[in-house]
């Protein structure tokens, strides 16, 4: 960037900080989203819940699809391998 268009797009930077930030923000929870190790804890959580008798059949089948999809989200081999199974 040269000297005249750096001064000229100073009011920006506010603008492309925030972006930035709002990026790297998306970014981290997007790991956090489909991280294998942190959706185990939350089927682990969830299968306590379920022992404790906090959940229903129903719940817990429900959640418990939603974090397994997760887990094999991004797995194309493993994700089709699941509804095989899940259906046979």
């Amino acid at each position: 960037m040269g000297l005249i268009s750096g001064i000229l797009t100073l009011p920006l930077a506010p603008v492309r900080g925030v972006a930035w930030v709002a990026e790297q923000l998306l970014d981290a929870a997007d790991r956090e989203v489909h991280d294998p190790s942190v959706i185990r804890a939350q089927l682990a959580l969830l299968n306590e819940e379920f022992e404790e008798g906090n959940l229903s059949v129903e719940a817990f089948e429900k959640e418990e699809e939603r974090l397994l999809d997760r887990l094999y989200e991004g797995r194309p081999d493993q994700a089709s391998e699941r509804r095989w199974h899940s259906h046979g």
